[in-house]
């Protein structure tokens, strides 16, 4: 008599499993939609000065900052152009204000 769970059988189901799993897998999309706005309390943005607005930003405060410089004109900043929030390679999993700056800004080539 066979038995009800045999090993081949429960290895066939956990194979289907992850199968199925991997098939059903975020989208870059729908990883995206789940990504949170960056805080500028968040330890790696007090770190980095990051500021959501650009109109925040003092010169005398932040010596390196210059007119014009802004999150949406950096290297770091990803994603398609125009869309207001973004991600940014200097914090990820949170999105950033293309009208923002951090003292990381690097100009785009």
């Amino acid at each position: 008599m066979s038995e009800p769970f045999s090993r081949r059988k429960v290895l066939k189901g956990f194979a289907l499993l992850v199968g199925a799993a991997g098939a059903l897998r975020a989208t870059p999309e729908s990883r995206a939609a789940e990504a949170v706005h960056l805080s500028p309390t968040d330890p790696a943005a007090v770190a980095l000065s990051y500021h959501e607005s650009v109109k925040t930003v003092t010169a005398k405060e932040f010596p390196t900052f210059q007119p014009g410089q802004s999150c949406s004109n950096c290297l770091q900043l990803q994603g398609a152009a125009g869309e207001a929030w973004r991600p940014c390679a200097l914090f990820p999993g949170k999105l950033v204000p293309a009208d923002g700056w951090c003292k990381v800004w690097v100009k785009k080539p």
